[in-house]
């Protein structure tokens, strides 16, 4: 069994994965907003964010819940950013 200092610095090294890909991430929303803006295209795409939703739930398994709630506030703070973006406040 790991001692919880071997978990805690497993976890350190996720979070330190996790933190560069959620930078990606919003870099590429940031992208989507532009070329929103650009399009005249609204923000929001029910359809899309409900597609993904679905497929991360199914994907994650025994944590497919969580995995969920997880992209929920993905997706939110992308929003966000999105409005931000469209709005000329970035």
């Amino acid at each position: 069994m790991k001692s919880l200092d071997e978990i805690r610095a497993e976890i350190d090294s996720i979070d330190k994965e996790l933190i560069a890909l959620f930078m990606r991430r919003m870099d590429c929303s940031r992208a989507v907003a532009e070329y929103k803006k650009a399009n005249n295209i609204p923000i929001l795409n029910t359809d899309r964010e409900d597609e993904i939703l679905n497929s991360v739930e199914q994907k994650g398994g025994e944590y497919g819940e969580y995995a969920r709630e997880l992209y929920k506030k993905i997706m939110e703070l992308s929003r966000d950013l999105q409005g931000e973006v469209i709005s000329n406040k970035q």
